[in-house]
C-alpha cells in the first residue's frame, strides 16, 4: 500500500510525544536510566569478560574499571543524544524501513573540510540520502596511512579536515536534518605512529604487551604456518622485523599497521573507550573494520575465532548500556550465509548490520558473463535467511573488488577459478575483445593467477570508454547498464549505499599516478575528488550526469513511496528461463513487487507467468501490465507493482 504522508506525520507526532515524556523521566532519573540498562546486561557481560580473561591475574579489577568508565561516558553524553537513545530504544526498527538510503565518501574529496561539509547537506537531501558513511578521518600518517586505516590517534581528526569539535558540530547539524553518520573504527591495529606503538618501540614492556612482540622468528614462523597473507604482493607475510629494537611485531595488513593483542584486557577496555568517545561525538553507526581478525591464536588461521564473537557481543552490550541509539556495522568479507554468526542470535545479538560483499562481486561477474545463474543462486540463499539479518548493499565502495565467488557452483558450469578470475580482470581492464570497461588491477599476484579490481561504477560500465570514443549509442547503452545496476541495488533486501560520485557517473581519477603518496595503490583510481562542476550538469537535459543522477533519483523516490521495499518483505526469485535476465520478487501482506533486470546489451525475454492480477510499471507508470512473457531492451529494467487489497 502506498504510504500516506499525513498518516506518517501523525505517527511521528505520537513518537515525539512519547519521547518527550520519556525524556522528562530520563532527566529526573538519569542515574536510573544507566543503571537499568547496566542491570539488564551486567551478569552476561561480567561472565563473558571473566571467561575471556580468566588467565589474567585479577580480571575483575579490569572489569570494574570498565564499568566505572562506562558510567563516565554515559554522563558525558549530550542531552540530545540521550533523547535519541530513548527514541531508538522505543523504535528498534528505525533503520529497517524503505526510507534509509546511504552514501559513502571521503570528506576531503567531497567537501574539503568538515566545516565545508555542512554546506553540502542540501545536496545530500536533494539526493535522497539520510545516512552518510564518512571514510576514515582520524589522525593518520600521510605517507603510511592506508587511506586512513592506519590510525595514529583515535580521538583526533586529520588536521587538514578540521577538529573533533568540527565533527561534533557536523553530527549535530546532520541530526537536525535527520541524517545519520557512520564512522570507521579500526580496531585490529594501530599505526606505528600511535602513542602506544611509539612507547612500545622505545622499550616500554607495558605497551609492547598491547601488541604481538617477539624477540626472534620462532613464534612468528609457527603463526605463518597457518595464517594466510592478506596482501601477498605488496605486503607479504604477517610479521615485520624492527631493526632498531631487534624484535618482530605482528602486522597482518601492512608493516606500519601493528596488530593489537586483545588477549590483554587493557587493549579491549581502552579500545572500547575510544569507540564510546566517537559515539559521544554524535556518530550513529560504528563500522567495525576487519573484525574477523581481532583475535589471534597460535595453531589457527587467526580468522573468525570464537573469541571474536565474545568481543563483539560485549561491544554490543556496551553500546546498549551507554549509547543504545548507536549501531554496529561489521566488515566481514565472506559469503552472506557464512557471515551469519556475526549477527549473533535473537537473544544475544552482535552486529546490527553486515556488508553484502558477495552479491556485489557476483553482480559484476554477471555484468561480464551476461549469465545470471550464480546471481540467482545467491539471491535464493539470501532469501532463506531470517529477516532480522540486515545487510548493507552496494555496487562500489572505497575498496577493491575481490573475486571471492562461489566457484563450487561455477564448476558445475565448467568454470574454473584461476581462468575465470583472469577473464574477469581482462574484461574489466579492457583487455578482452569488445570490452568497454576501464578498470585497473590491485595486488596482482601472478603466481596465484589472482588480482583485485578497481574503478568507478561509470568507468566499469563503459560510460568513460564510450564518452572518449564519442559513441552516442555506446554511451546510452553504458548509461542503461549503470541505471539497471542501481535499480537492482535498490530492490535488494537491506540498506542501499551509493559511493559518492557514482550518482553523477564520475569517471576514474587517473591523476592518482602522479601523486607520490597514492601512485602505489590503484584503489585511489576510484577515490578521486568529487567533481562539483560535473555535478552541476545533473540538471542539464541529455547530459550524461543528468541521465544517471535523475534516473537513480527517480528509483530512490519510488522506493521511498512503497512499503514493499521495507526489510520485512518476503523475497524470492522467479525463473525467467533466460540466462541473461533475473526476476526478484518482494512481497508483503498488501503489496507485491517484481523487479526484472537484463544483464545483456541485447533485447531479451523474461519468461515469467504470474497470473495473480494486473500490475503497474512504476518507472513508466504504465498500468494494466501483465507479468507474463516480458520483453526487455538491452540492459533493460522493469519494476512491476500491484496492490493485493481488493
Amino acid at each position: 500500500m502506498k504510504s500516506k504522508k499525513n498518516k506518517k506525520n501523525a505517527v511521528n507526532k505520537d513518537v515525539k510525544k512519547d519521547v518527550k515524556k520519556d525524556v522528562k523521566v530520563a532527566v529526573v532519573k538519569k542515574e536510573d536510566m544507566f543503571e537499568a540498562r547496566l542491570h539488564k546486561h551486567y551478569d552476561e557481560l561480567k561472565w563473558l569478560y571473566c571467561e575471556l580473561y580468566q588467565q589474567q591475574p585479577n580480571p575483575l579489577n579490569y572489569f570494574d574499571d570498565l564499568i566505572k568508565n562506562l558510567k563516565d561516558f554515559y554522563d558525558q553524553r549530550e542531552a540530545y543524544l540521550k533523547e535519541l537513545d530513548i527514541a531508538r530504544e522505543k523504535n528498534t526498527n528505525w533503520y529497517k524501513g524503505n526510507d534509509f538510503i546511504g552514501m559513502m565518501m571521503y570528506v576531503n574529496n567531497f567537501s574539503g573540510t568538515l566545516k565545508g561539509f555542512e554546506k553540502r547537506i542540501p545536496y545530500l537531501q536533494e539526493s535522497n540520502v539520510n545516512y552518510i558513511h564518512l571514510m576514515p578521518l582520524l589522525t593518520s600518517p600521510k605517507d603510511e596511512g592506508d587511506g586512513g586505516y592506519a590510525v595514529a590517534d583515535f580521538r583526533n581528526v586529520q588536521e587538514e579536515l578540521g577538529t573533533m569539535e568540527d565533527l561534533r558540530k557536523l553530527a549535530k547539524k546532520c541530526h537536525r536534518n535527520k541524517i545519520s553518520i557512520c564512522l570507521d573504527f579500526v580496531m585490529n591495529h594501530t599505526s606505528n605512529q600511535h602513542e602506544w606503538a611509539k612507547k612500545a618501540r622505545a622499550g616500554e614492556q607495558e605497551y609492547q604487551d598491547r601488541y604481538f612482540f617477539f624477540d626472534n622468528y620462532d613464534m612468528p614462523r609457527l603463526f605463518e604456518e597457518k595464517c594466510p597473507q592478506v596482501f601477498p604482493t605488496t605486503a607479504p607475510g604477517n610479521f615485520t622485523y624492527l631493526e632498531d629494537i631487534h624484535k618482530f611485531v605482528m602486522t597482518t595488513f601492512y608493516p606500519y599497521q601493528w596488530d593489537l593483542d586483545y588477549r590483554n584486557p587493557i587493549v579491549f577496555n581502552e579500545m572500547v573507550y575510544n569507540m564510546l568517545y566517537l559515539a559521544n561525538q554524535g556518530v550513529d553507526i560504528i563500522r567495525l573494520d576487519a573484525v574477523p581478525y581481532i583475535w589471534k591464536q597460535l595453531g589457527t588461521n587467526c580468522r573468525n575465532l570464537p573469541q571474536v564473537h565474545t568481543l563483539v557481543r560485549m561491544m554490543r552490550m556496551i553500546t546498549e548500556i551507554v549509547c543504545p541509539s548507536v549501531l554496529l556495522l561489521g566488515e566481514v568479507v565472506m559469503a552472506p550465509e557464512k557471515v551469519v554468526p556475526y549477527f549473533g542470535t535473537i537473544e544475544k545479538p552482535e552486529c546490527h548490520m553486515l556488508y553484502n560483499v558477495t552479491t556485489m562481486a557476483t553482480t559484476w561477474h554477471t555484468v561480464a558473463t551476461r549469465d545470471v545463474s550464480l546471481l540467482k543462486h545467491q539471491l535464493d540463499i539470501l532469501a532463506s535467511l531470517p529477516k532480522q539479518y540486515i545487510f548493507q548493499n552496494y555496487l562500489r565502495c572505497h575498496d577493491d573488488i575481490g573475486w571471492g565467488l562461489d566457484y563450487g557452483f561455477l564448476r558445475y558450469q565448467g568454470i574454473e577459478e584461476v581462468a575465470h578470475k583472469k577473464y574477469l580482470n581482462d574484461f574489466f581492464t579492457g583487455k578482452y575483445p569488445n570490452s568497454f570497461s576501464c578498470g585497473e588491477l590491485y595486488n596482482d599476484d601472478e603466481s596465484l593467477g589472482d588480482a583485485r579490481l578497481c574503478g568507478t561504477t561509470a568507468s566499469l560500465c563503459g560510460i568513460e570508454y564510450y564518452d572518449k570514443q564519442k559513441d552516442k549509442d555506446g554511451i546510452q547503452s553504458a548509461i542503461d547498464l549503470d541505471l539497471m545496476l542501481h535499480g537492482f541495488l535498490l530492490s535488494l533486501s537491506g540498506i542501499p549505499v551509493i559511493y559518492s560520485g557514482d550518482e553523477i557517473a564520475q569517471y576514474n581519477d587517473w591523476e592518482y599516478k602522479n601523486d607520490k603518496y597514492k601512485q602505489a595503490d590503484s584503489r585511489y583510481i576510484h577515490r578521486g575528488a568529487f567533481n562539483w562542476r560535473k555535478a552541476g550538469r545533473r540538471k542539464i537535459d541529455n547530459a550524461i550526469q543528468a541521465k544517471v543522477y535523475q534516473g537513480i533519483s527517480k528509483m530512490e523516490k519510488i522506493r521511498l513511496q512503497y512499503d514493499v521495499f521495507s526489510t520485512d518483505a518476503n523475497i524470492y526469485t522467479l525463473n525467467t528461463w533466460n540466462k541473461s535476465t533475473v526476476a526478484l520478487v518482494r512481497e508483503t501482506e498488501n503489496e507485491k513487487f517484481i523487479g526484472i533486470y537484463n544483464f545483456s546489451e541485447y533485447e531479451e525475454m523474461a519468461w515469467i507467468d504470474e497470473q495473480d492480477g494486473l500490475y503497474k510499471e512504476l518507472l513508466t507508470k504504465q498500468k494494466d501490465f501483465k507479468a507474463s512473457g516480458l520483453k526487455l531492451p538491452g540492459h533493460g529494467i522493469l519494476w512491476l507493482w500491484r496492490s493485493k487489497k481488493a
